[in-house]
C-alpha cells in the first residue's frame, strides 16, 4: 500500500522535525522528501503541520507514525525468522504443559546463557490450547500428553511422564470413597489426568466429575500448595511434584505407568535449525533427568 521509501521518509521527518535534516539523513533532495509526503497525504489526508521552525504531526500523522514503527519492527522480526542458517541465533517459540515447563525451565535458561543470540519464548498451556496455537502457527513446536490426530501436525516421542495421585501428608487413599472424602484440587489438565490414572486404579469408578471439587488452580507451581494445606488431593505429573519445595507436607498415594510425551509441530515444513537445536537439547536433558531418577 505504501512505498517502503515513503515510510522511511516519514520516520526521518518525525525524528528530525525538518525536511532539510530528513533529506540529509536519507541522502535525498528536499524535493524528493516533499514528493513522498505529498503521495502519502494524497491517500491519508494531512499528516504534518508546517511551522516556520518545526513540524507538528496531525492526529492522522501520529497514527501513521505508529503504523510506520509497526512495519519497521515487523521487518526486523522477519529478518530474524528468516536467518535460519544459524542454529544458535534467532527466536524460538515453544509451548508446553506446566509440568513439563517446570522440568525444562532451567535447561532453557542455561541454553540461552550459552547462546546469547537465542531468544526463547516459552508459554505454559494445557494440551488443547497447545494444539490450537500450533495450528495457528503461533509457536515453532509444542509438547503434549496425547498424540494429536491431525494431518497438519507432525508428532514424535519426546520423553516419558508419570502421573501421581498426591494427597496431604498423613492421608491414606485405598478406595474411591477416600477420594470423595478428600475432594479434588482441580487444574486445567486435572480431569483428563485423573481419568487416565483412575481408570486402572479404580475400575468401574463413576467418573472424576462426580468427585467433590475443593478448588481450582491454573498455575502448576501453586497446585500443590492447596494439597499441602490439607484442602484435598490432586493428580499431577511427577515432574511437577518433584519441583514442589515442601515435600514433607504431601504424599504420593498412587503412581501410574509411564506414558509418552509428544513433540509436535506443523507437518507442512520442517523445524527451523534453531528450533530443532532447542528441541534436541531439551530431549537430551529430559532423557538425562529420567536416567538420574531411575538409576541405581
Amino acid at each position: 500500500m505504501f512505498s517502503p521509501q515513503w515510510i522511511q521518509t516519514f520516520l526521518a521527518l518525525a525524528d528530525t522535525g525538518s525536511f532539510t535534516r530528513a533529506a540529509i539523513r536519507l541522502n535525498l533532495t528536499q524535493a524528493a522528501v516533499s514528493q513522498h509526503v505529498r503521495e502519502l497525504e494524497t491517500q491519508l489526508g494531512p499528516l504534518l503541520v508546517r511551522h516556520p521552525r518545526a513540524l507538528e504531526l496531525t492526529p492522522a500523522g501520529e497514527s501513521f507514525l505508529d503504523y510506520c514503527h509497526e512495519v519497521e519492527q515487523a521487518g526486523r522480526r522477519l529478518k530474524v525468522r528468516l536467518a535460519d542458517a544459524d542454529a544458535h541465533r534467532g527466536e524460538v517459540g515453544l509451548t508446553t504443559p506446566g509440568s513439563v515447563g517446570l522440568a525444562i525451565h532451567a535447561p532453557l535458561l542455561a541454553l540461552q546463557a550459552e547462546n546469547p543470540g537465542l531468544v526463547i519464548r516459552h508459554r505454559f498451556a494445557p494440551d488443547p490450547e497447545i494444539i490450537d496455537a500450533l495450528r495457528e502457527k503461533q509457536y515453532d513446536f509444542g509438547i503434549v500428553t496425547l498424540r494429536p490426530d491431525d494431518p497438519r501436525l507432525s508428532a514424535s516421542e519426546f520423553a516419558e511422564e508419570v502421573l501421581e495421585l498426591v494427597v496431604p501428608a498423613g492421608q491414606m487413599v485405598t478406595s474411591w470413597d477416600d477420594l470423595a472424602r478428600l475432594g479434588f484440587i482441580e487444574h486445567p489438565d486435572g480431569p483428563a489426568m485423573a481419568t487416565r490414572l483412575f481408570s486402572r486404579a479404580f475400575p468401574g469408578n463413576p467418573g472424576v466429575r462426580r468427585l467433590p471439587r475443593r478448588g481450582y488452580i491454573n498455575q502448576v507451581g501453586l497446585i500443590l500448595d492447596a494439597v499441602a494445606r490439607g484442602f484435598g488431593f490432586t493428580v499431577i505429573p511427577r515432574h511437577a511434584r518433584q519441583s514442589f519445595a515442601e515435600a514433607a507436607a504431601i504424599k504420593v498415594a498412587l503412581s501410574g505407568d509411564p506414558y509418552p510425551l509428544w513433540l509436535v509441530h506443523r507437518a507442512e515444513w520442517p523445524l527451523s535449525a534453531r528450533a530443532a537445536f532447542v528441541a534436541e537439547h531439551l530431549r537430551e536433558k529430559m532423557h538425562a533427568l529420567k536416567e538420574r531418577r531411575t538409576g541405581p
